[in-house]
């Protein structure tokens, strides 16, 4: 990696993948995806990470973490709320020095982005 180091890799349910596990990035990225695993979607009985909402976690050698998510619909009624929440969140994560998060609606979201463990409670299995 460059000068700048970033942890970075799709978003899925974090395992063990090899040595860069103990990094520190990759463990700041770890603390703050079980931060994202507190926050609800108020609509649906699921955290927002298995919903599927978080397309992307970035964290830099520094700890300058970088978030990208969207929200089930452009309409939510959450979306003034629910970007700040997370930014909140995830500034409180031990190791995180700097936030930046992209609400972006590219690709939309869909029921198919759920992860096998949000299908389980909401019975879609």
């Amino acid at each position: 990696m460059n000068e700048k180091q970033t942890m970075s890799e799709p978003i899925q349910p974090a395992e063990s993948n090899g040595p860069n596990d103990s990094s520190p990035a990759m463990q700041i990225r770890d603390r703050i995806i079980a931060v994202l695993k507190t926050v609800y979607d108020p609509e649906i009985p699921v955290d927002i990470y298995e919903l599927g909402l978080i397309y992307g976690v970035e964290v830099t050698d520094e700890g300058e973490a970088h978030v990208t998510m969207t929200l089930t619909t452009p309409m939510c009624p959450v979306a003034e709320t629910l970007p700040p929440e997370i930014e909140h969140k995830v500034r409180g994560v031990l190791g995180v020095t700097n936030v930046s998060l992209d609400l972006v609606w590219d690709p939309p979201w869909s029921p198919d982005m759920l992860s096998d463990a949000a299908r389980l409670e909401l019975n879609m299995m």
